[in-house]
């Protein structure tokens, strides 16, 4: 007789966002649970309205992550594109050691701590970015 072990299902646990926007300039998306396929629209919809308002920095907190597909990385490496094009750092904290293997692993480390090309808009007449971060 085999016994396989029972395995995590990916998607059993919906997606959970919360947006705090109390630091101007840096809006904080809170991402918990799984980050997949069928529940990554809001999230993409979210950092694409977020974006729209040229902020300094966005952060993506990542404290409640439980599980992550492509299509939730797509997500990142989304964020990240577009707020190059329009001047914004991304920046992702509180990641599960799970999350950081991933983006090392998918140079997705890398791509994040580029920095903003010089053609960026900066949002507010000599105003300076930073560099991006993780």
């Amino acid at each position: 007789m085999i016994v396989v072990p029972h395995a995590r299902k990916p998607e059993t646990t919906p997606l959970i966002m919360a947006v705090d926007l109390s630091e101007p300039g840096a809006p904080l998306i809170r991402v918990g649970g799984d980050l997949a396929f069928t529940t990554a629209a809001p999230l993409r919809r979210e950092v694409d309205r977020q974006l729209a308002e040229h902020p300094a920095v966005l952060v993506l907190d990542f404290a409640g992550l439980e599980f992550i597909d492509s299509t939730g990385l797509s997500v990142i490496v989304h964020a990240w594109r577009d707020g190059q094009q329009c001047g914004t750092t991304v920046r992702l904290s509180s990641t599960p050691r799970f999350l950081d293997t991933i983006l090392d692993m998918t140079g997705i480390t890398g791509l994040l701590a580029r920095p903003l090309p010089d053609g960026a808009e900066l949002g507010r007449p000599g105003e300076q970015r930073p560099a991006a971060s993780i």
